[in-house]
């Protein structure tokens, strides 16, 4: 492949191969003469930085899109896929990284949707709603098929499209980043599913940029690189430094607490906050909770899923409303502000879902970067175009965005980048304090270490970082300090020589998980 050595198994074996494909947008080569083989029975991982050409090689393989150049072959016989329908009937599917689900629609339609059972008389709802439930049982996830999508934290969200996925019975089941939004215990049942399927024959492509969690699963791993494979091996051959060093070419690190400074006063205090839980179910999801978190100063926030991560940093931004306590920037109350208030008081949060609440897609990137800050070029009813384009170019610059320039669609960047232009955005409006919650949700190590090292540079700068994160590796970077919450507490803080054993058990997690 690419003349490269390598070991490959009985081409017997193959089911689904790409041989030579390209895939061209204008002047970008997405992929570059690419060979890729799946297995029959076997989980091949895909591993590369964002902009690889991971995702397209998969929408090649699913009919999402058309090569440049190359053939497919299925079964050994070549094959054009015309849609990804056309692909899907000849059991190819395929779970997409950012999620696709219609979110006023419910858990049952979604899955059955294009797909409908149909009798006579119309559309069997009740059949359907009887095989949603046993999907979510398969799943063991406790989800009424009748609730609207939009109604379901993220996790949940990507159990449906796992769920939709596994309901066409497809014999090869490609899933980009399946877990990027699933809790340990999630992740769990979905690789007892995964083993299920495997040992019924079903072929699984897994991208992820989890790489320990991805070597758990794989019977073959695969490595792209600027649109090129870089490395093939199977399971017995590769270990975590085998990956990182064919995808970025060296070690990479995600950086240390940054040090040299001593801190500033407390930015944020947060005294005895307490947040119902939105359903209405009468529980706390934050529980009287306290917190500081002083000027150039990185807190990390680590728990599972459920431990009111989220929720926290939801409210503190003005995003979810309080039932008791305060919140204080610099010593002044802000509980009563609006979201906008309180990021014009310099209190900003990047949010978990990039592409529901970070992003608009139908803007630009230079238009995300500058939608923030629209206030600081704006007089009256007039914009300065000059402003807003100096902050632009600033913003893609300060954060490194990999971009053809301020124009380019938001959609053209890759997951990693369009990250980036998340942070940017609210860099650009000068903040004090900055949240994020999840901020590698979805990239790969490369870009990771890129964000890690932005703000670690800000906080020398006297910025107040608070970040939350479901990776023990992740709490073991940056911060100075590591807070550990557990059903709406906080059960443990660390500093930065604390064990990832000493944190996970802090969560609840099982060390041996």
């Amino acid at each position: 492949m690419n003349d490269i050595p390598q070991a490959t198994p009985d081409t017997q074996e193959v089911v689904l191969a790409a041989r030579n494909v390209a895939k061209s947008y204008g002047s970008v080569h997405a992929l570059k003469g690419v060979n890729f083989d799946i297995h029959r029975g076997q989980v091949t991982t895909l591993f590369g930085e964002n902009g690889a050409g991971k995702s397209t090689l998969m929408k090649v393989l699913s009919g999402v899109i058309q090569p440049t150049t190359g053939k497919i072959l299925l079964d050994g016989q070549p094959v054009s896929f015309t849609s990804s329908s056309h692909a899907q009937s000849l059991g190819i599917s395929i779970i997409h990284q950012e999620l696709s689900l219609a979110p006023n629609m419910t858990v049952r339609d979604n899955i059955f949707l294009g797909r409908e059972i149909r009798t006579p008389t119309g559309i069997d709802y009740a059949e359907e709603e009887r095989l949603t439930r046993l999907l979510m049982e398969e799943l063991e996830e406790d989800i009424d098929p009748l609730t609207p999508v939009e109604e379901l934290r993220l996790g949940q969200q990507q159990i449906v499209e796992i769920a939709r996925a596994l309901s066409v019975k497809s014999r090869i089941l490609i899933m980009d980043e399946p877990t990027s939004a699933l809790s340990a215990t999630e992740v769990e049942v979905l690789f007892k599913v995964i083993r299920d399927l495997t040992s019924r024959g079903v072929s699984i492509v897994y991208i992820s940029h989890h790489l320990e969690e991805a070597l758990t699963i794989t019977d073959h791993a695969v490595v792209l690189r600027d649109g090129n494979m870089t490395a093939y091996a199977p399971r017995s051959e590769i270990d975590l430094e085998w990956i990182v060093r064919n995808m970025v070419g060296e070690n990479f690190d995600l950086g240390s607490p940054p040090s040299g400074y001593e801190f500033g006063a407390p930015a944020l205090s947060i005294q005895d906050l307490t947040v119902m839980d939105e359903a209405g179910a009468g529980f706390a999801v934050v529980d009287n909770l306290s917190l500081d978190i002083k000027a150039g100063e990185i807190v990390c926030i680590y728990g599972l899923m459920g431990a009111g991560r989220t929720e926290l940093m939801e409210t503190v931004a003005g995003r979810m409303g309080q039932a008791a306590g305060e919140v204080r920037l610099h010593g002044h109350e802000v509980s009563h502000l609006t979201i906008a208030q309180r990021i014009e008081s310099g209190l900003c949060l990047v949010p978990e879902d990039r592409q529901r609440d970070g992003l608009v897609q139908t803007m630009s990137v230079g238009q995300n970067l500058s939608l923030a800050s629209i206030r600081k070029f704006t007089r009256g009813i007039f914009t300065s175009r000059k402003d807003e384009n100096q902050l632009i170019e600033d913003s893609i610059r300060d954060v490194t965005v990999k971009t053809d320039g301020g124009d380019a669609a938001i959609g053209s960047l890759s997951g990693g980048n369009q990250q980036k232009v998340v942070i940017g955005k609210m860099l650009a409006t000068h903040p004090t304090v900055i949240m994020l919650d999840e901020p590698s949700r979805g990239i790969d190590i490369g870009a990771k270490a890129e964000v890690f090292r932005l703000l670690a540079e800000r906080a020398r700068d006297g910025l107040a970082v608070l970040y939350s994160t479901s990776e023990v590796s992740e709490c073991l970077s940056i911060a100075h300090r590591i807070i550990v919450m557990h059903k709406g507490h906080i059960s443990a803080e660390f500093g930065p020589d604390a064990t990832k054993e000493q944190i996970m058990a802090a969560s609840g997690e099982s060390v041996a998980a």
